[in-house]
Order: structure tokens, then C-alpha cells, then sequence
């Protein structure tokens, strides 16, 4: 992996980034305003592996997106060639109804630096613009909104996220580290089930500095400063201006 190369695919240009919090902070910002969250392949028939030097030639010489085995997987990656100390957990994300997924259905990362402990996630889509410091019940802010880690049961450690005055829970994660290798069953469901929402349609979705836009089959949104606009898409032609133009990326034929 050209590290250097990387760090420019994320607009960065100082290559001396020591393992501090703030480097992390500037890292996964970067990698959100830089990198798309996209199921694409799944769509163009392009199988996904486990692999980070196939993460690698995808999201920084392809100059594409991808998802959270993709996008964490290569992060994670990334933050250890520049002397992080991290370690991938299996985390299970909420049913919005009090359930949650299998394990394994969504990637994510610990970082350690110091004494302390760090969440940093570059694909979920929209979710923190920073890491989130594992410290119980301590609620965290950033533009994305504000974020509280806390105790689920003795196993489990929840992200929620704040909805006015209650708290809606994204996912739960127990902390202990696992392998790349472990998350292929899930990352092969998500590519081919009927039961995944990745094979109900095509999604490409980019933090903004004052927002998101997203695109899907039907819609694309961009929500800047608060304001929200949504055009709908009614051709396959269409998708693949709006994928060029926003994001940079050009449908296979």
C-alpha cells in the first residue's frame, strides 16, 4: 500500500501524521469527505472480497467507494502503517424496533492511543464525523449530531444517537478484536441475499462539509446548511450523469 498516495485520495498533503487524536479526528474526517459510501459492485456484478490490497487498488487508484468491510477494512489498515494502535470489532446494528443484526454484520474500528480508547468508523454513512472516545455514558457532539457509548449488557457496548430529548441506538459492538477473514460470511450475505437491503438497489452517498448529498435508483438528495433537496431519477442514464457528475464515478457498461 503507497500510503502517501492515500492520504492525497483523502486531500491530505502532510505525510507526518504521528498517532495522536488529533491526526485520528483529521483522518476520518477526511476519509468522509473524500471516500464514498457505496454498493455499487453488487449491482455491476463485481464480487467483493476480503482483501485489502483489492480495497486498496478500488478506493485509492479506482478512486472509488465502498462498504464498511471495504472502507474500514482499508482505514484500519491505513491508521497502522502510520502507527495506530487498532483492532476491528464485529458490531450489530439496530432494527430501529429494540433487535439487532447477526454479529459480524457491520465492521468498525478501535483505535487505542495512549491510555485511552477511540470508535472510528469511515463506513456507516451517515454517522459520526469523528471518532467517538469509549468512555461510559459521556455524550459527544459534532456537526453530525451528538453521540453517547454506553454499556448494552455484559457483552455489549451500544453507540446511540441523540433524537430530541430520547436516544435512538445505531449499533452494539463487543470491544474484543477479530480478523478481516472473520466478516466473509456476512460480506458474501450483503452481496447476494434478497434479505440484505445492499441488492435492493444502488446507493452513493458522500459527507459534505456543510452536509450530505446521496444518491439511490430513485432519488438524489442534498441536504446543505439544514436545506434539503430531492430530485428523482427516472432512467438508468440518469443515475450514471449524476453518479459521474457528483461523485466522480462512471457506471460499467
Amino acid at each position: 500500500m503507497d500510503t502517501e498516495k492515500y492520504l492525497r485520495r483523502l486531500g491530505i498533503e502532510n505525510f507526518d501524521l504521528p498517532a495522536s487524536a488529533e491526526n485520528l479526528k483529521k483522518l476520518q474526517r477526511q476519509h468522509l469527505l473524500s471516500v464514498p459510501f457505496e454498493n455499487l459492485d453488487i449491482h455491476w456484478k463485481r464480487p467483493i472480497l476480503l482483501d485489502t490490497d483489492k480495497f486498496y487498488r478500488k478506493i485509492v487508484e479506482e478512486k472509488r467507494g465502498g462498504f464498511c468491510y471495504e472502507l474500514n477494512g482499508l482505514f484500519n489498515a491505513l491508521l497502522r502503517e502510520l502507527g495506530f494502535q487498532t483492532r476491528l470489532v464485529s458490531a450489530r446494528v439496530s432494527d430501529g424496533q429494540g433487535g439487532f443484526s447477526n454479529e459480524y454484520d457491520h465492521l468498525a474500528i478501535v483505535v487505542k492511543i495512549g491510555e485511552l480508547e477511540y470508535l472510528a468508523d469511515v463506513g456507516f454513512g451517515a454517522f459520526t464525523a469523528e471518532p467517538i472516545r469509549l468512555a461510559a455514558d459521556l455524550e459527544q457532539t459534532d456537526e453530525t449530531g451528538t453521540f453517547v457509548v454506553r454499556r448494552f449488557d455484559e457483552d455489549y457496548l451500544e453507540v446511540a444517537k441523540k433524537d430530541g430529548d430520547s436516544w435512538h441506538s445505531e449499533y452494539i459492538f463487543a470491544p474484543f478484536g477479530r480478523d478481516l477473514a472473520e466478516f466473509a460470511e456476512m460480506c458474501n450475505f450483503h452481496q447476494t441475499s434478497p434479505e440484505s437491503h445492499f441488492t435492493h438497489g444502488k446507493v452513493c452517498s458522500l459527507m459534505l462539509a456543510n452536509g450530505r448529498k446521496t444518491l439511490t435508483d430513485k432519488k438524489f438528495i442534498e441536504t446543505r446548511n439544514g436545506e434539503k433537496k430531492e430530485t428523482e431519477i427516472n432512467s438508468e442514464a440518469e443515475f450514471n450523469e449524476i453518479l459521474a457528475r457528483e461523485f466522480q464515478i462512471h457506471a460499467l457498461q
